[in-house]
């Protein structure tokens, strides 16, 4: 009698499958604890970010030194920069999340903007020299757009207890914690809405770059008048 050989099993598409589902998991969870990838939807923090810009973000950097004052901060605006609810319905809310996912769009409550306030800080602008001061002091800005005033619009604040002052560099193209003034919370952002810190442009690759924190030169500032 002839005996026949047992063919191996093919993996076939259950071993693609295998693979896709192991692959979604860890890159779910290094997203989820370490690193993230985000889409910048508009000109808000040029010149150093750029619309269409992706951007690696650090969850994990501000645990070892918190949050500062220069600081640029990806956040969750729900509840202060964007309603609670977004009203479009589960299945926009998933498609929208997909596309942020894979990095071909923004988030619609997941904002950038720079730290210019903390708690307890009095911050205004402007001063007789047009500088906007944060606890009576002038504050070094050299980050922003070209030909850009501090703000055009006038605002004296104080920090709540945890809670942030948050500015975009374009101030004339930003939409931030000055346009919320009139809301509820007052344009301030909670601190425990703080996804992390931009640390690489990875797209487009003529800009790919690291994205240093501020140095105590950009942060410090200046008396009056000085």
């Amino acid at each position: 009698m002839e005996h026949t050989k047992r063919q191996p099993r093919k993996l076939g598409w259950r071993f693609v499958l295998l693979a896709v589902v192991l692959a979604v998991l860890i890159s779910g969870l290094v997203r989820s604890l370490w690193l993230d990838v985000y889409y910048i939807p508009s000109a808000s923090m040029e010149p150093l970010f750029q619309e269409g810009d992706r951007i690696i973000v650090s969850r994990t950097d501000f645990q070892a030194e918190p949050v500062g004052r220069g600081d640029i901060v990806v956040f969750d605006g729900r509840g202060s920069f964007a309603p609670l609810n977004s009203g479009r319905g589960p299945v926009l809310d998933f498609l929208g999340d997909v596309g942020h996912w894979i990095g071909l769009s923004g988030g619609d409550s997941t904002y950038i903007k720079r730290v210019i306030g903390l708690a307890g800080d009095h911050v205004v602008c402007c001063d007789a020299g047009g500088k906007l001061t944060v606890n009576g002091q002038q504050v070094a800005e050299p980050y922003l757009y070209e030909g850009d005033a501090p703000s055009q619009l006038k605002f004296s604040v104080i920090v709540p207890p945890g809670r942030l002052w948050l500015m975009g560099d374009h101030r004339s193209q930003s939409a931030d914690s000055r346009s919320l003034l009139g809301a509820p919370g007052g344009g301030m952002v909670p601190l425990d809405r703080v996804i992390g810190r931009p640390v690489q442009i990875i797209w487009p690759l003529d800009r790919f770059t690291a994205v240093a924190r501020p140095t105590e030169a950009t942060t410090t500032t200046a008396k009056n008048g000085q």
